[in-house]
Protein backbone atom coordinates (compact mmCIF):
# COMPACT_ATOMS: atom_id res chain seq x y z
CA UNK A 1 0.00 0.00 0.00
CA UNK A 2 1.09 3.63 -0.60
CA UNK A 3 2.40 5.33 2.19
CA UNK A 4 0.60 8.66 0.97
CA UNK A 5 -2.99 6.39 2.21
CA UNK A 6 -1.72 6.31 5.83
CA UNK A 7 -0.57 9.82 5.34
CA UNK A 8 -4.05 11.06 4.29
CA UNK A 9 -5.83 9.52 6.85
CA UNK A 10 -3.72 10.98 9.26
CA UNK A 11 -3.52 14.73 7.69
CA UNK A 12 -7.39 14.14 7.88
CA UNK A 13 -7.91 13.19 11.40
CA UNK A 14 -5.66 16.42 12.17
CA UNK A 15 -8.01 18.76 9.76
CA UNK A 16 -11.70 17.61 10.28
CA UNK A 17 -13.43 18.27 13.43
CA UNK A 18 -14.51 14.28 14.26
CA UNK A 19 -10.74 13.60 13.96
CA UNK A 20 -9.45 16.78 15.64
CA UNK A 21 -11.82 16.28 18.10
CA UNK A 22 -10.64 13.70 20.05
CA UNK A 23 -7.26 14.37 18.43
CA UNK A 24 -6.31 17.25 19.99
CA UNK A 25 -5.68 15.42 23.17
CA UNK A 26 -3.29 13.39 22.00
CA UNK A 27 -1.28 16.28 20.34
CA UNK A 28 -1.31 18.74 23.87
CA UNK A 29 -0.25 15.08 25.35
CA UNK A 30 3.03 15.92 23.34
CA UNK A 31 3.56 19.33 23.58
CA UNK A 32 3.41 18.85 27.44
CA UNK A 33 6.12 16.02 27.05
CA UNK A 34 8.10 18.79 25.01
CA UNK A 35 8.13 20.82 28.14
CA UNK A 36 8.89 18.08 30.66
CA UNK A 37 11.52 16.65 28.74
CA UNK A 38 13.38 19.69 27.97
CA UNK A 39 12.84 20.56 31.76
CA UNK A 40 14.78 17.64 33.07
CA UNK A 41 17.53 18.17 30.57
CA UNK A 42 18.14 21.54 31.19
CA UNK A 43 18.73 20.76 34.97
CA UNK A 44 14.96 21.23 36.11
CA UNK A 45 13.10 19.37 38.47
CA UNK A 46 9.87 18.38 36.86
CA UNK A 47 6.98 18.40 39.44
CA UNK A 48 4.46 17.12 37.18
CA UNK A 49 1.88 17.66 34.13
CA UNK A 50 -1.87 18.04 34.29
CA UNK A 51 -4.10 17.45 30.95
CA UNK A 52 -7.16 19.30 31.02
CA UNK A 53 -10.56 18.48 29.25
CA UNK A 54 -10.55 22.12 27.56
CA UNK A 55 -7.32 20.30 25.45
CA UNK A 56 -5.57 22.71 27.54
CA UNK A 57 -2.57 21.18 29.50
CA UNK A 58 0.37 22.45 32.06
CA UNK A 59 3.91 21.63 32.54
CA UNK A 60 5.45 22.69 36.24
CA UNK A 61 9.02 22.70 37.10
CA UNK A 62 11.24 24.09 39.57
CA UNK A 63 14.71 25.69 38.85
CA UNK A 64 15.90 29.32 37.92
CA UNK A 65 13.18 31.37 36.59
CA UNK A 66 15.02 32.86 33.79
CA UNK A 67 17.95 31.86 31.56
CA UNK A 68 18.60 29.56 28.75
CA UNK A 69 16.88 26.77 30.51
CA UNK A 70 13.78 28.09 31.18
CA UNK A 71 13.96 29.99 27.62
CA UNK A 72 13.85 26.19 25.96
CA UNK A 73 11.86 24.57 28.58
CA UNK A 74 9.14 27.10 27.12
CA UNK A 75 9.90 27.13 23.43
CA UNK A 76 9.63 23.48 23.09
CA UNK A 77 5.80 22.19 23.66
CA UNK A 78 4.72 23.49 20.35
CA UNK A 79 7.28 21.96 18.62
CA UNK A 80 7.37 18.81 20.01
CA UNK A 81 4.31 17.24 17.61
CA UNK A 82 6.34 18.51 14.89
CA UNK A 83 9.60 17.03 15.86
CA UNK A 84 8.24 13.67 17.21
CA UNK A 85 5.94 12.85 14.17
CA UNK A 86 8.96 13.97 11.70
CA UNK A 87 11.35 11.68 14.19
CA UNK A 88 8.79 8.71 14.08
CA UNK A 89 8.65 9.19 10.13
CA UNK A 90 12.12 8.90 9.99
CA UNK A 91 12.32 5.71 11.50
CA UNK A 92 9.89 4.27 9.74
CA UNK A 93 11.95 5.61 6.50
CA UNK A 94 14.73 3.63 7.81
CA UNK A 95 12.61 0.23 8.12
CA UNK A 96 12.36 0.96 11.64
CA UNK A 97 8.63 0.74 12.31
CA UNK A 98 8.70 -1.23 15.18
CA UNK A 99 11.20 1.57 17.02
CA UNK A 100 8.53 4.29 15.97
CA UNK A 101 5.92 2.79 17.69
CA UNK A 102 8.42 2.08 21.08
CA UNK A 103 9.33 5.43 20.83
CA UNK A 104 5.58 6.56 20.64
CA UNK A 105 5.11 3.70 23.76
CA UNK A 106 8.14 5.35 26.04
CA UNK A 107 6.82 8.95 25.62
CA UNK A 108 3.44 7.83 26.66
CA UNK A 109 5.04 5.54 29.52
CA UNK A 110 7.09 9.01 30.53
CA UNK A 111 4.32 11.04 30.76
CA UNK A 112 2.59 8.51 32.93
CA UNK A 113 5.01 8.81 36.03
CA UNK A 114 4.13 12.46 36.32
CA UNK A 115 0.50 12.94 35.03
CA UNK A 116 -1.20 15.17 37.92
CA UNK A 117 -4.84 14.64 37.36
CA UNK A 118 -7.83 12.04 36.68
CA UNK A 119 -8.59 13.49 33.17
CA UNK A 120 -4.61 13.61 32.30
CA UNK A 121 -4.55 9.79 33.72
CA UNK A 122 -7.49 9.00 31.18
CA UNK A 123 -5.74 10.62 28.49
CA UNK A 124 -1.97 8.54 28.86
CA UNK A 125 -3.48 5.38 29.83
CA UNK A 126 -5.76 5.71 26.57
CA UNK A 127 -2.68 6.20 24.23
CA UNK A 128 -0.58 3.94 25.80
CA UNK A 129 -3.31 0.91 25.39
CA UNK A 130 -4.02 2.09 21.84
CA UNK A 131 0.22 2.11 21.29
CA UNK A 132 0.45 -0.96 23.36
CA UNK A 133 -2.02 -2.96 21.23
CA UNK A 134 -0.27 -1.89 17.95
CA UNK A 135 3.04 -3.10 19.25
CA UNK A 136 1.98 -6.49 20.26
CA UNK A 137 -1.15 -7.32 18.57
CA UNK A 138 -0.74 -6.44 14.94
CA UNK A 139 0.98 -7.12 11.89
CA UNK A 140 3.79 -5.47 10.48
CA UNK A 141 1.59 -3.81 7.72
CA UNK A 142 -1.24 -2.17 10.32
CA UNK A 143 1.95 -1.24 12.11
CA UNK A 144 3.24 0.71 9.11
CA UNK A 145 0.10 2.22 7.94
CA UNK A 146 -0.64 3.42 12.10
CA UNK A 147 3.30 4.89 12.07
CA UNK A 148 2.53 6.88 9.22
CA UNK A 149 -1.03 8.01 9.83
CA UNK A 150 0.55 8.97 13.46
CA UNK A 151 3.38 10.59 12.24
CA UNK A 152 1.36 12.43 9.87
CA UNK A 153 -1.23 13.57 12.49
CA UNK A 154 1.32 14.88 14.64
CA UNK A 155 2.88 16.93 11.93
CA UNK A 156 -0.18 18.47 10.92
CA UNK A 157 -1.91 18.62 14.07
CA UNK A 158 1.55 20.82 15.06
CA UNK A 159 0.80 23.60 13.02
CA UNK A 160 -2.75 23.81 13.25
CA UNK A 161 -1.59 24.34 17.02
CA UNK A 162 0.41 27.03 16.90
CA UNK A 163 -2.51 28.99 14.22
CA UNK A 164 -4.86 28.05 16.82
CA UNK A 165 -2.70 30.15 19.17
CA UNK A 166 -2.10 33.13 16.90
CA UNK A 167 -6.48 33.46 16.78
CA UNK A 168 -6.49 32.62 20.34
CA UNK A 169 -4.20 35.44 21.37
CA UNK A 170 -5.97 38.03 19.12
CA UNK A 171 -9.39 37.64 21.07
CA UNK A 172 -8.57 36.72 24.92
CA UNK A 173 -7.06 38.92 27.39
CA UNK A 174 -5.15 36.66 28.82
CA UNK A 175 -1.48 36.56 28.50
CA UNK A 176 -0.49 33.15 29.85
CA UNK A 177 0.62 31.41 26.89
CA UNK A 178 4.09 29.95 25.83
CA UNK A 179 4.39 32.58 23.59
CA UNK A 180 3.83 35.00 26.54
CA UNK A 181 6.01 33.32 28.91
CA UNK A 182 8.62 33.80 26.19
CA UNK A 183 8.32 37.21 25.89
CA UNK A 184 8.76 37.58 29.01
CA UNK A 185 12.23 36.16 29.34
CA UNK A 186 13.52 37.32 25.67
CA UNK A 187 13.75 40.53 24.17
CA UNK A 188 11.48 38.82 21.26
CA UNK A 189 7.66 40.40 21.23
CA UNK A 190 5.07 37.19 21.85
CA UNK A 191 3.99 37.75 18.25
CA UNK A 192 7.10 37.13 16.94
CA UNK A 193 7.97 33.86 19.45
CA UNK A 194 4.09 33.06 17.56
CA UNK A 195 5.31 33.49 14.18
CA UNK A 196 8.53 31.27 14.76
CA UNK A 197 6.21 28.37 16.12
CA UNK A 198 4.25 28.75 13.02
CA UNK A 199 7.42 28.66 10.44
CA UNK A 200 8.88 26.19 12.02
CA UNK A 201 6.03 23.63 12.54
CA UNK A 202 5.42 24.26 9.23
CA UNK A 203 9.14 23.78 7.75
CA UNK A 204 8.81 20.37 9.31
CA UNK A 205 6.35 19.42 6.57
CA UNK A 206 9.14 19.78 4.14
CA UNK A 207 11.32 17.28 5.04
CA UNK A 208 8.52 15.10 6.34
CA UNK A 209 7.22 15.39 2.50
CA UNK A 210 10.68 14.28 1.16
CA UNK A 211 10.35 10.98 3.46
CA UNK A 212 7.17 9.99 2.09
CA UNK A 213 8.48 10.31 -1.20
CA UNK A 214 11.23 7.98 -0.37
CA UNK A 215 8.98 5.37 1.58
CA UNK A 216 7.07 5.70 -1.39
CA UNK A 217 10.25 4.87 -4.31
CA UNK A 218 11.18 2.23 -1.50
CA UNK A 219 7.55 0.28 -2.38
Amino acid sequence: MSPYVPAAVGAALALLPWGWGAGRHVVTLVHEAGHALVAVLTGRRLNGVRLHRDTSGLTTSVGRPTGPGMVATAAAGYLAPSALGLGLLALVSLDRTAWALWTALAVVAGMLVFIRNMFGLVVVGLAGAGVALLVWRTDPSAQGFAAVALSTFLLVGGPRTTVELWSSRRTSRSRTSDADVLARLTPLPAVAWNAGFVLLTLGALVPAWTLLRDLTALR
